[in-house]
C-alpha cells in the first residue's frame, strides 16, 4: 500500500468498492468530512489509478449468459511475438470475461460466458481453436459460483 494513502482514503476506496452507486455526501457521511472535501479526494483517488472504473454488476442468468467456462489454452510456441498475437486477438472476443498468463501446464487461463453448452461448442468450434498459436485448449464448466468478482481487502 501507497504510503500516501491515509485511513480516510482507504475508507473511501472500501466504501465505493462496496457500492459503487454511492453519492458524494453520503461517501462524506461515512468517513465524516466535508462533501467539497470528499470530492477532492475522490478525483484524486480516480486521477491517480487507484479507483480503474465503476460499473454495474449485471446478473448473467437475467441476460442469457448462465454457462459460465474457464479454458486454460496452450500456445504452439512460448515466445514473445506468439504471447503477443494471441493477446491482441482475444481481446477482440467480447465473450471473454477474463484473460490470464499464467504459470504451469496451461499459458493462459480465460475465462468466458456463454448461453448454454451448444453456444459454448460453436465458439471453441469456430472461434478459439483458430486463435492465433492456439495448440491445445482444456475447457472447465463451472458447476457452481462460490466465490465471485469478491472485493479486495485492504
Amino acid at each position: 500500500m501507497e504510503a500516501e494513502l491515509d485511513k480516510t482514503d482507504l475508507r473511501i476506496l472500501r466504501l465505493l468498492q462496496a457500492d459503487g452507486r454511492m453519492g458524494n455526501a453520503e461517501i462524506a457521511k461515512r468517513v465524516n468530512t466535508s462533501a467539497a472535501t470528499c470530492h477532492r479526494r475522490i478525483q484524486r483517488l480516480f486521477a491517480e489509478g487507484y479507483v480503474t472504473g465503476v460499473r454495474a454488476q449485471i446478473d448473467p442468468h437475467k441476460v442469457e449468459k448462465g454457462t459460465l467456462a474457464i479454458v486454460g489454452v496452450v500456445l504452439d510456441r512460448s515466445t514473445p511475438e506468439s504471447f503477443g498475437t494471441f493477446e491482441e486477438a482475444v481481446k477482440q472476443l467480447p465473450v471473454v470475461l477474463d484473460c490470464h498468463i499464467v504459470a504451469g501446464d496451461f499459458d493462459y487461463f480465460l475465462k468466458i460466458r456463454v448461453r448454454d453448452l451448444a453456444d459454448f461448442n460453436k465458439l471453441h468450434a469456430k472461434t478459439l481453436l483458430a486463435l492465433p498459436g492456439v495448440r491445445q485448449t482444456r475447457t472447465f464448466f463451472v458447476m457452481k459460483e462460490v466465490i465471485d468478482n469478491a472485493p479486495l481487502e485492504f
